[in-house]
């Protein structure tokens, strides 16, 4: 089973969102949807940026990892805004 970390960017305030699942799509429709606490407040949301692993585990370290300082400064020098 494939797992994804993905990044949303919303439209409203161009906060940037990480988040990690099975399917970055659906969880973007969730999150439009408002099915989820903090980013209900912020929407809509796009998908800015996607990254692929095979395992949860790999995903979620992934995910805390860009929730870092040091994972915000990658995104930023990555252009990923």
């Amino acid at each position: 089973m494939n797992f994804q970390t993905y990044v949303l960017k919303s439209l409203k305030d161009g906060i940037r969102y990480m988040g990690s699942g099975e399917n970055a799509n659906e969880r973007l429709r969730r999150h439009n949807k408002g099915d989820y606490q903090f980013t209900k407040g912020h929407r809509p949301w796009e998908i800015i940026h996607t990254e692929n692993f095979e395992t949860r585990a790999e995903a979620l370290k992934r995910e805390k990892f860009l929730k870092s300082g040091q994972g915000r400064k990658w995104l930023d020098d990555n252009n990923i805004k």
